[in-house]
């Protein structure tokens, strides 16, 4: 699975996903972690997205979806962000979904990356849902 990492690596503050990311796919091989900048094309990245980036205003990593995202004012294209080009997308029917694994802005790695862990696991198809699926089919 796919999982858009957002940041900047020259900015602490917003380097979190980046740094998490690293740590994750050691433990994740099911899992393509891609730095993403988000002037990007998001649409050719498919329909449904997974992507890992920090948030504000939490304590906890979090997995929120479009539909938790409120949009700000926008007074110019700099108040563009994530929230705004996904909504967009979204209402252009480019793409159905975004799940998005939010880090607190200004934690540490180390104290991120167990919730991350647990969010990204709960995202994975159940592999004895798609074993269940042939209970009872006879091969041939």
């Amino acid at each position: 699975m796919r999982v858009l990492v957002f940041g900047n690596p020259l900015h602490a503050g917003d380097s979190l996903a980046l740094k998490v990311a690293k740590k994750l796919a050691k433990k994740l091989p099911e899992f393509q972690f891609v730095p993403f900048d988000t002037a990007e094309d998001l649409e050719e990245q498919g329909e449904e997205l997974v992507i890992l980036d920090a948030a504000k205003g939490i304590k906890a990593p979090a997995m929120l979806h479009l539909s938790d995202l409120e949009l700000q004012k926008s007074y110019s294209l700099h108040d563009f962000d994530l929230a705004w080009n996904l909504t967009l997308l979204a209402k252009l029917g480019k793409i159905r979904d975004a799940k998005i694994i939010a880090l607190p802005y200004g934690s540490t790695a180390s104290s991120c990356e167990k919730g991350a862990l647990a969010l990204l696991l709960s995202i994975l198809p159940s592999k004895s849902a798609s074993r269940s699926s042939c209970k009872g089919r006879k091969r041939g």
